[in-house]
């Protein structure tokens, strides 16, 4: 699916920048708006320019809400009595908000060792949640069952495009950014979030390179948008479970090609070095998966060295403990120091 150099070739889309505008006019405005700046420490620290977009300011504290609130917007009265599908947790929450503010019911499907926070967040949001299978791509299966006995609407996201539109409007309000950008990080999952905001970058800022970050442990989108068929796999082994996708969904790989120009990996010790940078840097607490995007910047000094990069910070759920491991606690294994940890 990508060039010899490494660029995306074109191919017809199913995606809309006119209807990431409409996106932009009609979700909930807890969602719209983030704050986009830059931070002079981490990209001093990184040796380039970069722009962090903060998505964790809302009620679910991911940007999820923005897909799952286009999406209920644009299914109106057409849906049927329940909604069904699975997720890792923050997806689940998403469509939780967007479901209760309708007063449509939902049930959730996630793995028996999902994120704890994020399962107590669905719950309170009013979904039913069911904790079945080993990951996330199983408990997939087991929604897939329940929708289709029942006849309710399975989502998904990654096929859902109404998903990725939504997310896309990240990408509107960071293109107002007063520059262009040399590159834009983007976390790579299901690859709602990459496809929305490569369609808007590839439409209204094409000379801007667009990078999907996965994890080493689920490396399986990469995989299979350099090699131009899917691959998956038998496990996917990494802390970040919003990206942790070991079979990916068709219609996103197809939503990718075009307006992705490379996917980068990062290792999972990587993706802790980044989240102490941003929490020790910036303030802020920012889940694995949401620090992706500056993990690859670690991971890549020379190829951004110099350059204007942004990247959105799209996460931040995290239980206490894992808080406690992954930015408190000292590199070398020592107790939290007053200033950032040795070795971040």
């Amino acid at each position: 699916m990508f060039g010899e150099a490494g660029h995306a070739q074109t191919d017809g889309k199913r995606l809309s920048p006119r209807r990431i505008e409409e996106a932009a006019r009609c979700i909930d405005e807890v969602f719209l708006g983030t704050p986009q700046y830059e931070t002079e420490a981490l990209g001093g620290e990184l040796g380039l320019r970069l722009v962090c977009k903060v998505e964790t300011a809302n009620p679910i504290r991911s940007f999820k809400g923005r897909g799952t609130d286009y999406l209920l917007h644009r299914l109106g009265g057409e849906h049927p009595g329940r909604l069904v599908c699975a997720s890792a947790g923050n997806f689940g929450q998403g469509l939780a908000y967007a479901a209760r503010k309708r007063g449509v019911p939902l049930t959730i499907f996630a793995a028996e060792n999902a994120n704890a926070a994020k399962v107590e967040g669905m719950r309170r949001l009013g979904a039913e949640v069911r904790l079945e299978g080993e990951d996330l791509d199983e408990a997939k299966v087991a929604a897939r069952v329940l929708a289709g006995s029942e006849g309710w609407r399975f989502v998904e996201d990654g096929r859902e495009a109404e998903i990725a539109e939504g997310a896309g409007t990240i990408a509107l309000e960071l293109c107002r950014w007063p520059e262009p950008f040399d590159a834009v990080l983007v976390p790579l999952g299901n690859g709602a979030l990459l496809s929305g905001m490569g369609t808007w970058i590839k439409a209204h800022a094409p000379s801007t390179e667009v990078i999907g970050v996965c994890a080493e442990g689920a490396p399986a989108m990469a995989l299979s948008l350099r090699e131009g068929v899917r691959k998956t796999a038998e496990k996917a082994d990494t802390i970040a479970d919003g990206i942790a996708v070991r079979v990916p969904v068709q219609e996103a790989l197809s939503d990718l090609v075009g307006v992705v120009d490379g996917v980068l990996l990062v290792d999972d010790g990587t993706i802790v070095r980044a989240m102490r940078l941003l929490f020790w840097k910036m303030g802020l607490v920012v889940e694995p998966a949401g620090a992706a995007g500056v993990a690859a910047l670690l991971a890549h000094r020379e190829r951004f060295a110099g350059t204007l990069v942004a990247t959105p910070l799209c996460g931040a759920n995290l239980t206490g403990q894992q808080a406690r491991r992954w930015l408190l606690e000292d590199a070398s294994g020592g107790e939290e120091k007053n200033d950032r940890p040795q070795g971040v």
